[in-house]
């Protein structure tokens, strides 16, 4: 299970749709495929050694006491189930996911809310339309929507995620 940490610390809280299986039993966002945690990096969110992220039990160690902490990154998802498609995924299921999601946005006040992804986007919004980067702000708080890290160019990723350094950057 992914345990989720919320602070008003947090510069960019990221926001998944669901976890898959593998990351879910590891207890760590995007384990299982850990192209995230290399975007993260090369993006220059997160200072760590490329191989401390492809090892199961250092990455662990990096999400639990330094992504918060240090790094002042934040994770939830709209729906705690694992899954290994989204199409398995039911209607109506984040719900309460998205109810905890607004929670923590306005009694936490990131610096950058970060939608991974437009299934994320859409589910939350209850929406169909949407375009990449900047969206309306959620009680003031800026909005983001970048591409999902697995598939595409890693280019256009990192660009996007140094785009959020800079927007949460003091």
């Amino acid at each position: 299970m992914i345990a989720y940490k919320t602070s008003k610390d947090a510069k960019v809280l990221f926001v998944g749709i669901n976890p898959h299986p593998g990351s879910y039993r590891r207890g760590v966002p995007f384990s299982n495929n850990k192209m995230f945690w290399y975007l993260l990096n090369r993006a220059g969110l997160l200072q760590e050694e490329e191989k401390d992220l492809r090892n199961d039990e250092s990455l662990k160690r990096i999400y639990d006491k330094k992504f918060l902490p240090q790094y002042g990154l934040n994770f939830i998802n709209l729906i705690d189930r694992p899954t290994v498609d989204v199409t398995m995924l039911k209607k109506g299921e984040a719900a309460a996911g998205i109810r905890r999601a607004l929670k923590v946005i306005r009694s936490c006040k990131p610096r950058v809310v970060c939608f991974i992804g437009k299934i994320a986007f859409n589910t939350f919004y209850r929406t169909r339309k949407c375009d990449w980067g900047w969206q309306t702000k959620i009680d003031g708080v800026p909005v983001y929507l970048m591409h999902f890290p697995i598939r595409g160019p890693a280019s256009v990723r990192v660009k996007e995620l140094k785009e959020l350094k800079r927007a949460s950057a003091v």
